[in-house]
């Protein structure tokens, strides 16, 4: 009996000893920490565009006052005398050819270089130099030989050409009683011939070897002699009365 009461009491404690054993728990997973919110980013300042500096306006070039006087005066004359339907339709300056024939260049060299200086001067543009086309015995002249000078002027020197033609260089002519005008070539255009290269303000008398002429052509987009001649007259051509 007592063996069966110490087995009884040892079950006994060993049952109250699994009873007050606290249970093993699962260890469970850490949770993932939630994302943490980011603080909005600072946008960076945009860079201002540099501003581009007001550089003052360079000046109107001015008009040469023959070509104001074409747009302001002539045109509307034209149009009012030949009844034109447009201001395209009025004739215009196209170009001027200046020409210096140099005779003496077939053996004198230095003729010929001077006159280019001259005509350079005079136009304000450098020359061409202009060579026979072909050969002449009587004149001991071979073809492709230079024998002369010229140069053509547009736009602007155009313009300031003909405003010192007509207001300095022709009234500086000796006993001048103004220009033919049996000069046109038909079609519109106008030859001038001058005997001295003088009478143009740019040569110095002391310093040319030789007094030389040249031919100064004027060519218009007039369909007629008589719009071109109307043109230039307006434009101060000394025509003979």
């Amino acid at each position: 009996m007592a063996e069966e009461e110490k087995k009884a009491t040892a079950k006994k404690t060993t049952t109250a000893k699994k009873a007050s054993a606290p249970k093993a728990t699962k260890a469970s997973a850490p949770k993932a920490a939630a994302p943490k919110a980011e603080a909005p980013k600072e946008e960076a300042p945009k860079a201002e565009a540099p501003k581009a500096s007001k550089k003052p306006a360079a000046p109107a070039k001015e008009l040469n006052r023959v070509l104001a006087k074409y747009k302001n005066e002539v045109v509307p004359a034209l149009i009012k005398e030949f009844g034109y339907t447009s201001i395209m339709q009025a004739p215009r300056f196209e170009k001027i050819v200046i020409n210096i024939g140099v005779g003496d260049a077939t053996s004198n060299g230095k003729a010929l270089e001077d006159s280019v200086a001259e005509l350079t001067a005079i136009a304000g543009q450098k020359p061409v130099i202009t060579k026979a086309r072909k050969s002449i015995a009587n004149f001991k002249l071979r073809e492709g030989q230079a024998i002369g000078t010229k140069v053509t002027l547009r736009g602007q020197r155009m313009y300031e050409f003909y405003d010192k033609l007509v207001s300095i260089a022709l009234p500086r002519v000796r006993d001048f009683r103004g220009v033919s005008k049996n000069a046109f070539d038909g079609h519109g255009n106008y030859t001038l011939g001058v005997r001295e290269q003088l009478i143009f303000p740019e040569i110095d008398y002391d310093k040319i070897s030789k007094i030389r002429g040249m031919d100064i052509v004027i060519v218009t987009t007039a369909q007629s002699d008589a719009e071109a001649f109307k043109l230039l007259e307006l434009l101060g051509m000394p025509f003979k009365r």
